[in-house]
């Protein structure tokens, strides 16, 4: 614990009223204020963080897997493996059980395989290398990898029980390596070994691989060009060969190793009987018909087909594929051919994978399948074969993030307790039916409510102009409420309306969130330039949603000379009802009142519905706020916003000016270009005018598609900082570089306001944006001596702009006598746009905005109870007793933060951040009962600074590269978490607090959970004696380096993992998995014994007749001389 007095002796730079610009070179330094305000001197502030309270990691990761590649089932532990294009690999059990591992290559994941029922997962990736996953820890290491330098892995195989993985190649060979020790096999069956030295083409790469179900000493080897053969692993010889004139995709065995059935690049499925391999006993086109010349319809490929056996039913064959080419736009299908019923399953993604569940492991039992796992491309479904109908699973995981893109993010954990409930009781009224009745299958894992869980809410806004509410407590994901705000308006007609010539396809797309958790006012901003206020009610109810359009838009012809502005205040005393501070810049449209002849051409982007609409329980929609189109010009991106429920206030802003909104009374309160806000207060002494533009590029360029808006190609937000130093002189080209994004256009401000701090440069610089903007109590003029309601405004060119209103505080004179909004206030400034405001008191404690009570508008009217606004206030001189009244303002932007003592505007602390870099996210947060400014880079790096004193106490660089779907999701929270949109379907939460990282191995579920093995069926006497015993083939024997020698080294490479054996022998715990490996290690043990016996006879043998021709040869050579040899 550290006690802070800051200032330093002897250190006297003065910063009047924070508008210098300089600031010192080191990192943090302190200013002497001149006036009588409070001295840093006399301010206490007892800091308590710390450097060691602070470790960054990832925690857990939500959503779908961004472009699955494999899939992988363990029947016993019964808990499932996703692999992904980019190496990543997830593991899910039951619901809580969810883990992500990604391999450091990035490499693709071809293949995965469970060791079933020990706690391991084996990966092939596309660099040709396999590795050895242990899951018996709550986060799962690498134990070996064994990397394939000369040869290209194309399919593997492991059979159950066994320690030996069988390799495939795309030479055509089959390789073997020991799962233990993760070392090849001397073993290696050859392509040309395998197939007739009579063939003349080279079969392919290895596709499949399998033991046969009747003896496990016969390998089943398909190559892609048709060829099967079976091999003989004891006698190294093949037992027989199939050609086929079709390449096979896939094969599957029937349970008694009689049979198998092959799956054709021509849509053919082929059944095949051991007895007679020279054709197939069966061939046939499931969606292939008959055409009337004779001929068979071409079709599609099969994939890949399972052939499942039931006890008590047909068999089941399933597989994907197949269908005619001629029927075009058909989505993607899954077959299910029980008995002579066919049953075409339509998906609405392409089928990466599918795997059917079966109630055994063993292969050479009854299958008895009762589930089929479908990877698609972007969702996972199960289906039931216990039902005739085949209904699917209810998913308990979220996997329908990106059911429409992921457009913003919003992370609140310290919300309410009974705001959880209350959204999923809404919520839950509008789920889906017709799921089947049966438990989720994958039920593996263990996973435990913790100790460290508090409520928590992330809210996504998405492309469809849906807003999803989740509970994300306890480091889970649950769908709370969905909430459509295309419903507000009117559907427009395709390619008719403003909105189809801003954005094409998704004009309600979600832009920003604003959400009170206290009052539960809810805000969307969309991105046809319109806002949305919500009120949650848990009745339903029949409303008639406000409209307003404000004309925040600066024309050309607009220019006020320097003399009417003197003779103009900055902000004149506004009027009563929709009137006007300012006739120039605002455009109201109050409930029932008329439009002004002089603006009948702005048009909305969209139509409000302005009818009497019945809306259900949850958020209902009272208020529209639209920026029209003016004289064929858009309206232009808003870019920031702030919603205040005990004032009743709204503000949002964008590149040309300000607007403030009394939401109670329907009202524009305040309307203004951002130059207009400053008036005498100009730090820069600017005319007074509108903005120059060039309109041609300005309209086509300033709204663009959405497809630059959450757009998942390569962005990089900057790449080469050096090229931003540089300001162009050519008007249209700095606009049309801002218009390119509308996510990005305050960034652009920012950086041309930055490559030049002379008036000339900031003249030429049209359009200074509003970038952040909040409500709260504080000193709006260093001459107030009690805070009052003001509203803090941060722009693109660094400055602060503190606006003081006069807001009633009767309930029945706040919705009948305006609020007044004072002249402009202090005016301050720091180096790059303005990102973030937070507020302390004098003893370093948090300063909430005030809020609302939430209270139920539709709620039935009780007479002993009159509903009355109940209002909370965080006063900043409630807690100062020892300094006197005033608090302090943090401001972050771009590149450096500064901490001001207010009323006096004293600037105390400040702190470069980054000058090579900018920082795209800070938020002032609450972390080990204290609180700090959170940052988070263009360059990756997330930091941590103290408050108020601006002290470094941790700089990681997290992501080495930043694109701009990760810049624009990216938000902390308190309790030392954050989040961001690591792909396009999946949430990636990290935490940088030290007590959550310790605390997280608690908080993880258990992947491995000790369970017996199911005892294999007995077979019977006959059964055995005639179908061969399986279990007397003995791999070691033959695959191990006594028999078969060891491999090439150049071969193969192998690599210890990370994890080590000895982790996986601690890791390992239970009675059972101690039962089942002394088990193994007796059978081991006796195996060796064995071994060694028989070696130590073949030495006996062979010293013996060493000894006979030694004596042999001694009497032979006993006479003979020298010269004689």
């Amino acid at each position: 614990m550290k006690k802070f007095r800051k200032v330093l002796d002897g250190l006297t730079t003065s910063s009047p009223g924070g508008g210098t610009m300089g600031s010192p070179s080191c990192g943090s330094a302190a200013g002497t204020p001149t006036t009588a305000a409070p001295t840093p001197k006399e301010i206490d502030v007892q800091e308590t963080l710390v450097s060691e309270n602070f470790q960054l990691c990832k925690t857990v990761r939500h959503g779908f897997p961004y472009q699955p590649t494999a899939l992988a089932f363990d029947p016993v532990q019964k808990i499932l493996a996703i692999g992904s294009r980019s190496g990543g690999v997830r593991i899910l059990g039951r619901p809580g059980v969810d883990c992500f591992c990604q391999h450091e290559s990035g490499a693709a994941v071809l293949q995965l395989q469970f060791l079933i029922n020990e706690g391991a997962l084996v990966t092939a990736c596309a660099d040709d290398t396999l590795h050895l996953w242990n899951l018996r820890q709550r986060r799962p290491a690498i134990l070996h990898s064994l990397k394939f330098n000369r040869e290209r892995i194309t399919f593997c195989h492991l059979p159950f029980q066994s320690k030996w993985l069988y390799v495939g190649t795309e030479r055509g060979n089959t390789h073997i390596v020991n799962i233990e020790s993760f070392i090849l096999s001397g073993y290696v069956i050859m392509w040309n070994k395998a197939i007739e030295l009579s063939t003349k083409t080279h079969p392919g790469p290895v596709v499949h691989l399998s033991d046969s179900p009747k003896d496990e000493g016969k390998l089943l080897v398909g190559f892609e060009s048709g060829t099967i053969v079976q091999w003989d692993l004891r006698v190294k010889k093949a037992d027989f060969r199939i050609y086929y004139d079709e390449a096979i995709h896939s094969v599957s065995w029937h349970h008694e190793g009689k049979q198998f059935m092959c799956s054709h690049s021509d849509g053919s499925l082929t059944l095949w009987n051991l007895r007679n391999t020279s054709k197939p006993i069966q061939v046939t086109f499931p969606h292939g018909k008959i055409q009337k010349d004779g001929r068979k319809e071409s079709c599609k490929p099969i994939l890949k087909v399972d052939y499942k056996t039931s006890r008590n039913s047909e068999p089941f064959i399933i597989f994907s594929g197949g269908l005619s080419y001629d029927k075009a736009g058909r989505r993607p299908t899954l077959t299910i051919m029980h008995g002579k019923a066919i049953t075409v399953l339509e998906m609405d993604y392409p089928i990466v994978e599918f795997m059917t569940l079966c109630e055994t492991p063993y292969n050479n039992e009854v299958q008895d399948p009762y589930a089929v796992v479908v990877l698609l491309e972007k969702d996972l479904i199960v289906v039931d074969l216990t039902q005739s109908n085949f209904p699917v699973f209810e998913n308990p995981y979220p996997m329908d993030i990106h059911e429409s893109p992921v457009t913003c993010t919003a992370y609140f954990a310290d919300c309410p307790p009974d705001i959880i409930p209350v959204l999923y009781s809404i919520g839950a009224k509008h789920k889906k039916t017709g799921y089947s009745q049966k438990e989720w299958p994958v039920s593996g894992g263990m996973w435990t409510l913790g100790s460290h869980t508090y409520p928590e809410i992330i809210i996504t806004g998405h492309a469809d102009g849906s807003i999803k509410f989740w509970d994300a407590s306890a480091i889970t994901l649950q769908m709370l409420y969905k909430l459509k705000t295309s419903k507000v308006f009117e559907k427009p007609k395709p390619n008719e309306g403003r909105a189809a010539e801003l954005v094409d396809d998704d004009p309600f797309a979600v832009q920003m969130v604003s959400w009170c958790p206290q009052s539960r006012i809810f805000c969307v901003v969309g991105i046809s330039a319109h806002i949305i206020l919500y009120r949650f009610s848990k009745y339903d109810a029949n409303t008639q949603i406000v409209s307003l359009e404000v004309r925040l838009q600066c024309d050309p012809e607009d220019v006020i000379s320097p003399s009417e502005n003197e003779n103009n205040p900055c902000f004149s005393e506004p009027h009563s009802g929709s009137h006007s501070p300012q006739p120039h810049h605002q455009h109201p449209v109050s409930p029932g009142g008329g439009t002004p002849e002089s603006f009948k051409d702005s048009t909305p982007c969209l139509k409000v519905k302005d009818r009497v609409v019945r809306v259900p329980p949850g958020y209902q929609a009272e208020l529209v706020i639209q920026l029209p189109w003016i004289d064929g010009e858009p309206p232009q991106q808003i870019s920031s916003l702030d919603i205040n429920s005990a004032y009743g206030l709204l503000a949002f802003g964008n590149c040309n000016g300000l607007a403030v909104v009394d939401y109670l009374q329907k009202t524009i309160l305040l309307c203004m270009s951002t130059l207009d806000l400053y008036g005498a207060a100009d730090p820069y002494q600017r005319l007074t005018r509108s903005p120059r533009r060039n309109r041609q590029s300005t309209s086509e360029f300033c709204m663009r598609g959405l497809s630059n808006f959450y757009s998942d190609s390569k962005k990089r937000i900057r790449t080469s900082y050096q090229s931003l130093t540089e300001l162009s002189d050519n008007q249209q080209s700095v606009d049309m570089e801002r218009s390119k994004s509308p996510t990005s256009e305050s960034r652009e401000n920012s950086f041309s306001r930055s490559r030049s701090s002379s008036v000339s440069s900031i003249d030429r610089d049209t359009k200074e944006a509003i970038t952040t903007l909040q409500f709260g109590e504080s000193f709006g003029r260093k001459s107030d001596t009690l805070p009052t309601p003001c509203l803090w405004v941060g722009t693109s060119l660094g400055v602060i702009i503190l606006i003081p209103m006069s807001i009633p505080t009767d309930q029945e004179e706040r919705m009948e006598e305006p609020v007044t909004i004072g002249p402009c206030g202090a005016v301050l400034m720091l180096k790059g746009s303005v990102l973030r405001f937070g507020f302390l008191d004098c003893m370093g404690a948090h300063i909430q905005s005030p809020y609302e009570v939430w209270r139920d508008l539709n709620a039935p009217e009780d007479p002993d109870r009159p509903r009355k606004r109940k209002l909370v206030h965080y006063s900043p001189s409630s807690s100062q007793d020892t300094c006197g009244e005033g608090h302090l303002a943090i401001v972050c932007s771009e590149r450096q933060a500064k901490v001001f003592l207010m009323p006096s505007q004293s600037c105390l602390f400040v702190h470069n951040i980054t000058e090579s870099s900018f920082v795209l996210r800070a938020d002032v947060v609450s972390v080990w009962n204290s609180v700090c400014l959170a940052c988070f880079c263009a360059n990756g790096h997330v930091m941590t600074l103290s408050l108020p004193s601006l002290r470094p106490l941790m700089d990681v660089n997290y992501l080495p590269l930043t694109d701009m779907r990760i810049a624009r999701t990216f938000c902390f929270t308190n309790g030392g978490q954050a989040l961001y949109l690591s792909s396009p379907t999946e949430i990636q939460r990290i935490t940088y607090s030290q007590e959550m990282y310790d605390n997280l191995q608690e908080m993880l579920g258990e992947l491995f959970t000790p369970t017996e093995t199911p005892e294999a069926q007995n077979r019977g006497f006959l059964k055995g004696f005639f179908g061969g015993n399986a279990h007397t083939f003995d791999r070691e024997e033959l695959f191990g380096e006594a028999a078969a020698g060891k491999a090439s080294r150049s071969l193969a490479q192998h690599i210890p993992g990370q994890g080590g054996v000895e982790g996986m022998k601690v890791a390992a715990s239970g009675a059972v998995g101690e039962l089942a490996r002394a088990r193994i290690a007796l059978d081991e043990r006796g195996q060796r014994l064995g071994e060694l016996e028989e070696r130590t006879a073949l030495m006996m043998t062979s010293a013996e007749s060493f000894s006979k021709h030694a004596h042999e040869l001694m009497l032979k050579c006993k006479d003979k001389k020298w010269y004689q040899f």
